[in-house]
């Protein structure tokens, strides 16, 4: 039965060719917005909390800071309004997840840039 579920899925959605971008990285993306009869382009960019699911589950969330206010999205890798996905700077973290980036300000919220 998964292995049904697993080609289901594999075969009815659609894979977009997206970079390959990981937690500390800081990215933008492009997504379209649709309001009334007009659609738009707006990006968000920000720093790469988490990716988490596989397939059609996955996910990722984004973190910027909005004034004094920290706003985050959570977006589906699968979205059919996700247009583009650009890599501004690869960070380098020691984890998958970085929740405590959400408690830091300042020069503490810095992260590293990964070397090449």
């Amino acid at each position: 039965m998964a292995d049904l579920m697993k080609f289901v899925q594999d075969e009815l959605t659609s894979k977009k060719d997206f970079p390959d971008f990981g937690a500390g990285d800081t990215i933008t993306v492009y997504y379209e917005i649709k309001e009334g009869e007009k659609t738009r382009t707006q990006f968000f960019k920000g720093v790469v909390i988490q990716r988490r699911g596989t397939g059609t589950t996955e996910t990722f969330t984004i973190r910027k800071m909005s004034g004094a206010v920290g706003v985050e999205r959570i977006f589906p890798v699968n979205l059919p309004a996700l247009q583009k996905i650009e890599i501004n700077k690869k960070g380098h973290v020691r984890r998958a997840r970085i929740f405590y980036f959400r408690e830091l300000t300042g020069k503490k919220a810095k992260i590293r840039d990964k070397r090449r």
